[in-house]
């Protein structure tokens, strides 16, 4: 994992891209990987970790009725947390995280291991939808870091 973020650093660096994260069901681990390498402080400007829905409503400023219409963990609000990352702190360069970790908290519609990543890049937004297995809450997170890892790199090529 180091050497992508050591990679990524790099590549923002090179293209003068400053980035920011608002994290759900990671915790902070996507911040984590990237504030590990040494400089990254040239180009990583904040990550939010937006855990509740209170919070993604008055930190994020995601309106309330998307929230309650297609629910926390959706490619809706996913979308709408990179775009307004993006706007809360001017960066070139936002990804958003929202899933659902576990061990609780799923359903038959959304089960545990389900997670969206978006990345937006100028005005380009991706929404990427994943269903990791269950195999824990740290797998999950970590499979999921290691997805975000991968498409922040291949979308700074």
């Amino acid at each position: 994992m180091k050497s992508i973020s050591k990679k990524i650093v790099k590549k923002l660096i090179k293209k003068k891209i400053k980035i920011s994260f608002a994290e759900s069901c990671t915790g902070g681990l996507l911040s984590s990987a990237i504030t590990s390498i040494a400089g990254s402080s040239k180009v990583f400007t904040i990550g939010i970790i937006a855990y509740s829905k209170e919070s993604k409503i008055k930190v994020l400023k995601i309106p309330r009725k998307i929230i309650k219409r297609y629910g926390s963990v959706s490619a809706q609000v996913c979308k709408a947390m990179a775009i307004n990352i993006s706007k809360i702190t001017r960066t070139k360069m936002s990804v958003s995280i929202t899933g659902i970790a576990g061990p609780g908290g799923g359903s038959k519609k959304k089960p545990v291991g389900l997670v969206y990543v978006g990345i937006k890049i100028g005005n380009k937004i991706s929404i990427k939808k994943y269903l990791f297995k269950n195999r824990g809450r740290s797998y999950i997170q970590k499979a999921t870091i290691d997805k975000c890892l991968s498409l922040i790199l291949s979308s700074l090529k």
